[in-house]
C-alpha cells in the first residue's frame, strides 16, 4: 500500500466520523468518498431508510439444527486446536447478518469453543472500520462485510477464498463451493476476475401483481414490454383511482429513483458508459428507456412520486396498485396479515423480457445490463487477520448450505446458493405466512443467473447515483424538464466522474 492510499484510507474513516457528527452533510459525504475510491451500491444506505428488523421467523427456529453429524463432529474436532480464540467480524446491521449472528451465539461457538465478537453497524461505520483496519495493516477484524462498490479498492487486503478451498484440514464437510451462485460470485465478490469474498446478501428486482386483479380483467401475465405496459394501462382504466396501474420508487434526489431508472435503461439495451469508458446514458436507446419509464408514471399511484422503494411497496400492500417491478424481498411481507391488505393475492414472475440488452463487453466499469437490478455484497477475511484458520472456518460456517438457508427464511432475504432455492425445507414455507417463500424464491433465483443487472463499479458512482442522477431525473419525474435534457446532463455528469 503507497502513501497516497494509505492517508485516504484514514481520511475516509475520519470523514465517517466528522458526517456521524453532522460536520458535513450527506451530499459532502458521499462526494468525499467517491474521490477516495470508496463509494456505496447499498440501497439500504443510499437510500438515507433503515430496513425494518424482521421478527424471527418460527419455522425457521424448528430448523435450528440442521448440521449433519459429520458437521458437527469437525466443529468439535477443529474446535480442540482453536478453541480460544476470538473472531471479529464488522457486518452492515441487516436482517441476514442479525439472523446469522444469533446462530453463531447458539450453535458455532457452544461447539467450538471459538469466540467471535460479531458488530452490526451502519455502512458508514463499517467503512471507517475498514479503511483504518486496512492502512494500518492490523489485522483488527478477521472478516468484514463489503459493499460490491468496495471491492476493487480492497481486492489486495482480502484472502481470495479459491486459495483456502485446498486447505484440506480446515475444509468444511459439505461446503460446496459451487453452489455458490456463479453471477453472485462474478458479479458482487470479484474485482477484474480475481475473487475477493463470499457473496452474502442479493436484493434484485422481480415483477410482482396481483393475480385476483388480471384474473378479473382477463389479462395475461406480461412478458414484453409492450405486454407490460398494456397491462398496466388496463389496470388503470379499470380500477383507478381506487386501484392504480402501477407504482414506482420516484422520490426526486433518492438512490431508489437511480435505481428505478436504471432498470428501463437496460430493458432497452441502454447502459450509463459504453465500452470505452465514455458516457453512452444520452444515445437514443437510453432516451427510449427514459421515455418508457415516463409513460408508466402516468398510471401510477400518486404517491409514488414522493416514494422510496418502502413507499413503493407500501402502495402494492395496501391494495393501491395492480402491478410492478422492484425488489422481490419484500415478497413476504405481502401475505402477512398484521401489515397488509392482500394477502395470498400476490404473485411474482420474471420480469419482461427486455426489448434490447447491451452486452457486458460493450460496457464499462463491471457495468452489467440487465433488467433485475442488484444491489449485493460480500463477506471478506482479512488478509491481515492474525486467525486466518479459524476465520476461514467460521467464513465457511455462516456461508455454508445450511446457514445460508437459515438466514435467507429467517430474513425473507434472496439466497446466494442454488441450494437455498432448492432445499426440500424451505417448502414449509412455502405457504400463505408472513414469512412465505411460495412463487417468489424460484422467479429470484432465474433473476440472479438469467436478467441481473450490475451498476458500474466506477470509484465515484455514490456521488452520480446517489447524488447527481437523481437530482436531474427528480427533474424530469415532476416535468421540470424533457427526457433529452436529463439524459444530456447526466451524460456530462458521467463524464466529470470518470475524469475525477
Amino acid at each position: 500500500m503507497n502513501d497516497v492510499d494509505y492517508q485516504q484510507r484514514l481520511a475516509v474513516a475520519k470523514a465517517v466520523k466528522q458526517f456521524r457528527q453532522g460536520r458535513i452533510n450527506r451530499r459532502e459525504f458521499l462526494k468525499f468518498l467517491g474521490l477516495a475510491g470508496f463509494g456505496f451500491s447499498s440501497a439500504r444506505f443510499l437510500s438515507g431508510c433503515s430496513q425494518p428488523v424482521k421478527k424471527r421467523s418460527p419455522i425457521a427456529l424448528q430448523l435450528a439444527d440442521l448440521l449433519t453429524s459429520d458437521q458437527k463432529q469437525f466443529l468439535q474436532e477443529i474446535g480442540k486446536s482453536l478453541k480460544g480464540k476470538t473472531l471479529r467480524i464488522v457486518t452492515e446491521d441487516m436482517a441476514s447478518c442479525q439472523a446469522i449472528s444469533r446462530i453463531t451465539k447458539q450453535q458455532f461457538t457452544p461447539l467450538t469453543g471459538i469466540e467471535v465478537e460479531w458488530s452490526l453497524l451502519p455502512l458508514d461505520r463499517v467503512l471507517a472500520r475498514i479503511t483504518q483496519d486496512t492502512a494500518r495493516q492490523a489485522g483488527v477484524h478477521d472478516i468484514f462485510y463489503v459493499d460490491q462498490s468496495w471491492i476493487g479498492r480492497l481486492i489486495n487486503d482480502s484472502v481470495n477464498p479459491k486459495s483456502l478451498l485446498d486447505k484440506q484440514d480446515f475444509a468444511y464437510p459439505g461446503y460446496n463451493f459451487d453452489d455458490i451462485l456463479k453471477p453472485l460470485l462474478d458479479n458482487v465478490a470479484s474485482y477484474k476476475g480475481q475473487l475477493g469474498g463470499i457473496p452474502i446478501d442479493v436484493p434484485i428486482f422481480i415483477m410482482m401483481y396481483r393475480r385476483d386483479v388480471l384474473q378479473d380483467l382477463g389479462l395475461k401475465v406480461p412478458t414484453t414490454m409492450s405486454e407490460y405496459l398494456a397491462v398496466v394501462k388496463a389496470i388503470h382504466q379499470a380500477k383507478s383511482p381506487q386501484m392504480s396501474g402501477t407504482t414506482g420508487q420516484w422520490l426526486p434526489g433518492s438512490y431508489a429513483l437511480n435505481c428505478d431508472m436504471t432498470s428501463w435503461l437496460w430493458a432497452f439495451g441502454g447502459s450509463v458508459f459504453g465500452a470505452d469508458e465514455q458516457p453512452a446514458i444520452n444515445d437514443e436507446k437510453a432516451i427510449a428507456g427514459l421515455e418508457y419509464m415516463m409513460e408508466l408514471g402516468q398510471y401510477m399511484a400518486p404517491p409514488s412520486r414522493v416514494s422510496d422503494w418502502y413507499g413503493q411497496a407500501n402502495a402494492f400492500i395496501q391494495g393501491r396498485a395492480g402491478i410492478y417491478i422492484s425488489w422481490g424481498e419484500f415478497f413476504p411481507g405481502f401475505d402477512d396479515p398484521k401489515i397488509s391488505k392482500i394477502v395470498g393475492l400476490a404473485e411474482a414472475a420474471p420480469c419482461p423480457k427486455e426489448v434490447a440488452l447491451r452486452s457486458p463487453s460493450e460496457c464499462s466499469f463491471g457495468e452489467v445490463p440487465g433488467i433485475s437490478h442488484q444491489g449485493g455484497s460480500c463477506l471478506m477475511l482479512s488478509r491481515y487477520s492474525k486467525n486466518i484458520d479459524a476465520a476461514w472456518v467460521f467464513l465457511q460456517w455462516i456461508t455454508s448450505p445450511e446457514i445460508s438457508l437459515l438466514a435467507s427464511l429467517e430474513a425473507g432475504s434472496s439466497g446466494i446458493r442454488r441450494s437455498t432455492y432448492e432445499y426440500p425445507k424451505t417448502q414449509l414455507q412455502g405457504q400463505i405466512t408472513a414469512t412465505t417463500t411460495r412463487r417468489h424464491m424460484g422467479v429470484v433465483l432465474d433473476a440472479i443467473l438469467n436478467r441481473m443487472g450490475t451498476e458500474p463499479h466506477l470509484p465515484n458512482w455514490a456521488q452520480l447515483a446517489n447524488g447527481d442522477f437523481p437530482i436531474e431525473l427528480g427533474k424530469m419525474v415532476t416535468q421540470q424538464q424533457t427526457v433529452k435534457t436529463t439524459v444530456e446532463q447526466m451524460a456530462k455528469l458521467a463524464a466529470a466522474a470518470k475524469s475525477a
